[in-house]
């Protein structure tokens, strides 16, 4: 494609994700594995800095792990949607129960996935919620 051609058609943005996951390991991870996959992903490893960001620019997806330092992922969750109540909301989680309690205040619309989960999984729901 020509230079003058590629700078007429603009790729669409990528779906712009942000990661709170306080295990480092877990964290890179998935930064790799969605990014690999196309999206950009900003990450941080505990809820209230991922909720300062969030105050800064918007995202199209909330990834956010339950059980995390500063700010838990429901708390996050929350405060998230009252930012901007179209964001899609996914917990990454060992503790589904807790996101699936009615009592926990978790955005109803909030999918949830177990861990462990195979990436490719993580990649297939995450396409699912922003197409949706």
């Amino acid at each position: 494609m020509s230079l003058l051609l590629r700078h007429w058609v603009r790729e669409p943005p990528m779906p712009k994700i942000l990661l709170a996951e306080d295990d480092n390991d877990m964290r890179r991870f998935l930064v790799k594995a969605l990014q690999s996959a196309g999206f950009e992903v900003t990450d941080y490893d505990n809820g209230l800095a991922a909720y300062r960001r969030l105050r800064e620019e918007p995202f199209q997806l909330l990834l956010t792990d339950i059980v995390m330092p500063e700010m838990d992922g429901i708390e996050l969750a929350r405060r998230a949607s009252e930012l901007d109540p179209d964001m899609k909301i996914m917990f990454i989680t060992g503790f589904a129960a807790v996101a699936l309690n009615p009592d926990s205040q978790a955005p109803k619309e909030a999918k949830v996935l177990s861990k462990p989960f195979h990436l490719r999984d993580l990649v297939n729901e995450v396409q699912k919620m922003l197409a949706a």
